[in-house]
């Protein structure tokens, strides 16, 4: 994998989603897969086979971390990065969340035009390295 090609997107909420598919698609010239839910994100990853996941925290199907440790499991996810977005910035939940093995955080809201290049640096850590359990 030699450049950030195809994103997954997992947001409860229909306006995020489309700000994310603006963002990600039509500013940054990424592949997007969105998924309303974690489940739904779970039927998606192995035939989308993202390159990074953004991954809500608080969604009403699964969580974030629920998700995140579902995706684990999925062999095509070993080692993409996954980054949770949250609106809760309290420095002893953002690095409780980072427990649950994310490789970042993206604190809503987030600037549209500059999400693209935001995200690079959590896919340039995060790639090839699989995910263990913490």
């Amino acid at each position: 994998m030699s450049e950030l090609r195809r994103v997954m997107c997992v947001e409860d909420d229909p306006d995020i989603r489309m700000i994310l598919e603006f963002s990600l698609s039509t500013v940054g010239g990424y592949d997007v897969c969105l998924c309303p839910g974690g489940r739904s994100a779970l039927r998606e990853a192995p035939a989308f086979r993202p390159d990074l996941v953004l991954l809500d925290v608080m969604m009403p199907d699964l969580c974030g971390p629920e998700t995140l440790a579902a995706l684990r499991e999925l062999p095509v996810m070993q080692g993409v990065p996954v980054v949770f977005m949250t609106a809760k910035a309290m420095p002893d939940e953002l690095e409780q969340l980072l427990q649950h093995g994310a490789t970042g955080l993206i604190v809503k809201p987030f600037d549209p035009m500059t999400l693209p290049k935001d995200i690079l640096p959590y896919w340039e850590h995060g790639r090839g390295r699989a995910f263990a359990a913490r």
